[in-house]
């Protein structure tokens, strides 16, 4: 059986918090060479490079961001052993860790995760958004425990993981009351020429909305397209044109940013993935995200 050397690894782990050897070296009390060969010792041990410098800097390798993650964990469970043997309060919340494409929506992403949060209250969640790629690759070394995505996960990509179909919902077209009120009468011809802000082409609904806008013969006017959803609605809400949102948050669209619906469009539809390392779901925060959200928002 393999033993693992955690004097080791608590020096690789301080390494990382302290954002470098010399740094670590201070906190620790021990001299640089000692603390570079330890982590050699480990890296020997693990059969892999942890490290790789950058300039003047080191930057975790695949394999040091994995066993970092681990030793989080490990030294997290390591003090609260020590709290529970004294008999002081625990309290120590179970990080969730989410990846959130950068083009999703995040009031959906908002509404996808909330019972995560709800129903424990010893959840703390840790968001990361990215495109779906790197977030992809980061599920397939444990740095996140689900991705919320607009795509599912491609056939043929190297990743163990599962595609979990939350929902779908078709698009509405969304504006100021002023722009709203112009827009809607003889709608959807009364869009040609219209100011639009439009989810960037890696979006998987703008290639559905410009087919739509073919097959009904209107030629909007380009704004500004952005893959953040959250600043296009910002910059809806300020009057600078008409946005599209998924149909299914319309009422708290509607609310937070002041706008209001123009019409919607039941040929353009957005789908959503909750994408897990499981294909049975074990993990109990994705579970009730999934359950959640097939019986309440997209039921």
């Amino acid at each position: 059986m393999e033993w693992l050397n955690y004097h080791h690894l608590q020096y690789f782990w301080t390494v990382v918090q302290e954002g470098g050897i010399a740094a670590a070296s201070r906190k620790l009390g021990v001299g640089r060479p000692s603390i570079s060969m330890q982590i050699k010792s480990l890296e020997t041990f693990f059969g892999g490079k942890l490290f790789e410098r950058r300039g003047r800097y080191l930057e975790l390798t695949e394999t040091g961001r994995l066993v970092h993650r681990y030793a989080e964990d490990i030294f997290d469970t390591g003090r609260e052993l020590v709290d529970a043997v004294r008999n002081r309060p625990i309290g120590r919340p179970m990080t969730f860790r989410v990846g959130i494409a950068d083009v999703m929506p995040k009031i959906v992403a908002f509404q996808l995760l909330l019972p995560a949060l709800d129903a424990d209250d010893d959840v703390a969640l840790s968001c990361r958004e990215d495109v779906p790629e790197r977030l992809f690759a980061a599920l397939a070394v444990h740095e996140v425990d689900l991705v919320l995505s607009d795509t599912a996960l491609p056939p043929g990509l190297d990743v163990r993981a599962y595609n979990h179909r939350v929902g779908q919902s078709t698009t509405t077209l969304f504006g100021t009351p002023s722009l709203a009120k112009r827009y809607r009468r003889n709608f959807p011809a009364s869009l040609d020429g219209a100011p639009f802000l439009l989810p960037s082409h890696n979006a998987a609904n703008r290639r559905s909305f410009e087919r739509w806008c073919e097959e009904v013969d209107i030629r909007p006017t380009l704004v500004g397209e952005f893959d953040d959803s959250a600043l296009r609605m910002v910059f809806g809400r300020a009057g600078r044109g008409v946005f599209p949102a998924p149909t299914v948050v319309s009422e708290q669209i509607c609310k937070q940013y002041g706008v209001k619906p123009i019409g919607e469009i039941p040929e353009v539809r957005e789908r959503f993935y909750a994408i897990s390392p499981e294909r049975k779901i074990k993990h109990p925060a994705v579970a009730r995200i999934v359950e959640s959200a097939k019986a309440g928002l997209f039921a």
